[in-house]
């Protein structure tokens, strides 16, 4: 009973993220069952399972609150769906000697690549506005529709930085188009499993935690997206993945690594992690306090009328 509580916590924290980032609950949630032990394959397949509502109730949430693109749902999650199916079956047929580090080293990239895209680069917005090609959406859903099946996470730490990075598509709607494009990866990845595994393995009781935190949070995400500071959380929950990863991979019998090895590993990562941390708060308080100093610099210093185009003007004594 305790186990399932704390997935239930764990489905929720994973979903807030998640819904809040357009990434992460699959990543955290895999993260969280391989670091308790579970089969590399069955914790995906649990996770998918999961996923099939927390994705559905998140779809349905973004989309309530205007943050879904349906043209970007179609494009890449089609596609995705493809890339899911073929990842699942292939994760499915290797041993869980091999896919346990494999999934651990692909995770831990993830979440390399989320600690630096949100502490270094923020949310790009250059060119909003401009169409999203489907040249550009097919390939990346194959790609992060593999990902996300064979790490048991993907598909928002890759889909939501690409597009991002594109600017075309305000965050919010980057954010609810991969939140509700995943719910045809998560059924097409849970397909791809039970022909590769069959319900062997695969743990029912605590797919049902995970989705019941993630229903929860679900509605919850969805509002939090346009108050939460991205970059601040992003580099939290990024800094967490590789922790927990890096942990997995020190322990597995590829490195083997002794404890005063782990120990020091562990202290490096956490100073990398909170100056991370600290630089993506620095970086959203100056960007937060830039608009204001604009505002509050309109005036004269002494208290008079407003410097500008849109100031009064004053004959000048020669």
């Amino acid at each position: 009973m305790k186990t399932l509580i704390l997935l239930a916590l764990a489905g929720l924290g994973a979903q807030l993220v998640d819904g809040s980032l357009g990434m992460a609950y699959g990543v955290t949630s895999t993260s969280l069952l391989l670091a308790v032990g579970t089969n590399p394959a069955a914790a995906s397949a649990t996770v998918h399972l999961a996923e099939i509502g927390t994705t559905l109730a998140s779809g349905a949430a973004h989309w309530r609150f205007g943050n879904v693109d349906w043209r970007v749902v179609a494009r890449i999650g089609i596609p995705g769906a493809v890339g899911a199916f073929a990842g699942a079956t292939f994760l499915s047929n290797l041993s869980t000697e091999v896919a346990g580090p494999v999934m651990a080293l692909i995770l831990l990239g993830l979440g390399v690549y989320v600690l630096g895209r949100f502490t270094f680069l923020g949310l790009p917005t250059g060119n909003l506005g401009k169409p999203l090609r489907k040249r550009f959406l097919s390939p990346l859903g194959v790609v992060a529709g593999f990902l996300d099946a064979t790490g048991g996470g993907g598909w928002g730490p890759v889909g939501t930085p690409a597009i991002l990075a594109s600017g075309r598509l305000e965050p919010r709607k980057v954010i609810g188009s991969i939140d509700t494009s995943e719910f045809l990866v998560a059924v097409a990845a849970s397909a791809g499993f039970l022909v590769g595994l069959g319900s062997e393995g695969v743990n029912a009781s605590w797919a049902v935690a995970l989705l019941v935190g993630g229903l929860i949070a679900a509605p919850v995400a969805a509002w939090l997206v346009r108050h939460v500071p991205p970059r601040v959380l992003g580099s939290a929950v990024g800094g967490l993945i590789v922790l927990t990863n890096a942990r997995t991979l020190l322990r597995s019998d590829w490195l083997g690594a002794g404890d005063a090895t782990q120990w020091t590993v562990y202290a490096v990562l956490y100073a990398v992690w909170a100056a991370a941390l600290a630089h993506s708060v620095r970086e959203h308080r100056r960007q937060s306090a830039a608009p204001a100093a604009s505002e509050a610099g309109v005036p004269g210093q002494d208290g008079g009328a407003p410097q500008g185009a849109d100031a009064p003007s004053t004959p000048v004594s020669r």
